[in-house]
């Protein structure tokens, strides 16, 4: 049985981040990922967005974390030659039944520490996007987008110079707790048994499966897992929009908006499709319910103008009707194992605030040591 102190379970950005953070703080960090290539599941399958903090309940680890997130991303992408654009975001009220709820979000933001909301009449917001339909609108100068494969890279990049190992093809079958640490069973192409100080499963949507594979885990301390599914479609034409353009949030997500990657192309989504599995096929139908969303703020949307992109899976742990769930960053203070952190939910803003959860982390390590 080999010894290691850190295990990190995942190697998608949080995971990288979390691996970068112990890594630079002296730990010897192995990173096991069971896919061959690093960022593969919802790291790679989002909106590459920058988030502000706007939406987030009030004190909540989503708030906080995006808030602090976002800055310290910025920072790190300056430092380290990650592409990134802070092209901002326009949230739209298209009728006047709205308005009170985007007041509602400019107050809600405020709270949350996010402070450089303006709000826009109709015809400042026509300066800013003449094609836009809207009665008024926030926009966030916070708001950008970045190359999220580029920033994983430099995340890893970081670790393995501090001396993080990366091992690919290394899925985790289980994990115990014994009284000399815990035992990591690791199958897949070199299947091995770890015995590690500290392990932090950062698997995404395998999460909560691996914490109930996790012996000695008290069964209360295990979510249950939900996967909504969003489609993407990308405009077959030149954009005519510089900014990202939101309606105000829906029930399961922010609505069929509309972002920009660093090379100009606009694309529209994600929608809320909730599945009972892990399938990122495309449903090339689903335009037709774009179009009509899409029309609400940006009426001169050609016909057959949307193109089938991708999708992507929400790691949730919260279902159908319910509540969104926040955040949990499940340490020893939690579920009563030493060394043992369990990061379970952790959607968007993620990738915002990959490295304000890292620091998380390597806090309540600190703390439980």
């Amino acid at each position: 049985m080999e010894q290691v102190d850190c295990v990190v379970i995942g190697a998608g950005v949080v995971g990288l981040a979390v691996a970068r953070a112990l890594a630079l703080a002296g730990r010897e960090v192995l990173i096991l990922e069971a896919d061959a290539a690093i960022g593969t599941g919802t790291s790679s399958r989002n909106s590459e967005v920058i988030h502000a903090g706007i939406y987030y309940p009030q004190g909540s680890l989503k708030a906080r974390l995006c808030v602090a997130g976002r800055d310290a991303l910025y920072a790190f992408c300056d430092s380290h030659g990650v592409a990134y654009r802070r092209c901002g975001k326009l949230v739209v009220a298209t009728d006047e039944s709205q308005l009170a709820g985007l007041d509602a979000l400019q107050a809600h933001a405020r709270a949350n520490g996010v402070d450089d909301l303006q709000r826009l009449a109709g015809d400042e917001v026509k300066k800013l996007e003449p094609q836009l339909n809207a009665v008024a609108g926030l926009l966030s100068p916070s708001t950008g987008i970045v190359d999220s494969h580029g920033l994983m890279l430099a995340l890893q990049g970081d670790a393995e110079a501090a001396g993080a190992l990366l091992a690919l093809h290394a899925p985790v079958a289980s994990i115990a707790v014994t009284h000399a640490g815990l035992r990591v069973e690791v199958v897949g192409q070199t299947p091995m048994t770890l015995l590690a100080r500290s392990v932090i499963n950062c698997a995404g949507h395998v999460a909560p499966e691996l914490a109930a594979r996790t012996a000695g885990l008290p069964v209360g301390s295990v979510p249950s897992r939900f996967f909504a599914k969003g489609s993407y479609f990308s405009l077959a034409a030149a954009t005519p929009f510089r900014h990202l353009v939101y309606p105000l949030p829906e029930p399961g997500g922010l609505g069929v908006h509309l972002t920009l990657d660093l090379g100009g192309q606009a694309r529209f989504g994600p929608d809320v499709e909730w599945v009972d599995k892990l399938d990122y096929t495309m449903d090339e139908s689903r335009a037709d319910r774009f179009y009509a969303a899409i029309r609400r703020y940006w009426p001169a949307l050609p016909d057959d103008a949307l193109r089938p992109a991708y999708t992507g899976i929400r790691p949730k742990i919260s279902g159908p009707g319910e509540a969104a769930a926040d955040f949990r960053i499940d340490g020893p203070a939690e579920h009563g194992i030493a060394g043992l952190v369990n990061l379970f939910g952790i959607e968007s803003p993620g990738l915002t605030a990959a490295l304000a959860i890292a620091d998380e982390v390597r806090q309540r390590l600190a703390k439980s040591a």
